[in-house]
């Protein structure tokens, strides 16, 4: 491979139909760009989980299951880092007034934690304003 494809990266794209069972297809992916740019375990861990994450909110949440409306997934890689994108076709939601999971009384919820822990195993996590886009970053 020469120099000017390295420096310009790989992208990866998919589009998954809004439905629990694309899950796999994004979890395929995911390890597929792991092995083959060496990514370490604690990285590819934290990958795993924020995709699984942001794919599943995307498909239930953000489509809310239906099967018309598509989940685009982009991954480029440069080398240094893995930039994740996921798109869906919902109306969005407002990532800045979401509860505090950690706050007593939400602390035996089963739900909303997700962007909290996407945040934290992600590099870099910037939504865009609508609510419906996210971008991770990961440093390989």
């Amino acid at each position: 491979m020469d120099q000017s494809n390295i420096q310009a990266g790989e992208l990866y794209t998919l589009q998954l139909p809004s439905k629990r069972e694309s899950i796999a297809l994004l979890e395929n992916l995911v390890e597929e760009i792991a092995d083959r740019h060496h990514v370490g375990e604690d990285t590819f861990a934290n990958m795993m989980t924020c995709l699984s994450e942001v794919g599943n909110n995307a498909i239930v949440h953000g489509n809310k299951l239906d099967e018309s409306k598509k989940v685009i997934v982009n991954a480029e890689v440069d080398g240094k880092r893995i930039i994740w994108t996921v798109t869906d076709e919902g109306e969005g939601f407002d990532y800045n007034n979401l509860p505090d999971p950690t706050a007593p009384e939400n602390l035996e919820s089963l739900t909303g934690r997700g962007v909290f822990i996407i945040k934290h195993l992600a590099d870099q996590c910037i939504f865009n304003a609508k609510g419906n886009e996210v971008e991770l970053h990961f440093k390989i």
